[in-house]
């Protein structure tokens, strides 16, 4: 079993070397959730996903999921400026 990084809006694995790969084996494996968490947070990507990979019987379990440094800034509109 392996937890893994997933780009939502790809469907692409973070890898070791910090590119995006199609294939699951060719990922970076974390030790634990909160660590791919935290990594996941610092990339440039949009949306993410943690996923657990069981190699075994191909399956991936969504465990849990966020926003990296590439997601667009919501701005409220109390902060947007007033015009007119």
């Amino acid at each position: 079993m392996s937890i893994l990084i997933e780009n939502d809006a790809t469907l692409e694995y973070l890898s070791s070397a910090g590119k995006w790969t199609k294939n699951p084996m060719a990922a970076k494996r974390f030790r634990g959730k909160h660590e791919a968490v935290e990594v996941a947070k610092t990339e440039a990507v949009g949306k993410f996903t943690i996923v657990l990979y069981i190699l075994e019987t191909n399956q991936f379990v969504n465990l849990d999921h966020g926003k990296g440094k590439g997601a667009p800034q919501n701005v409220s509109p109390e902060a947007a400026p007033v015009h007119g």
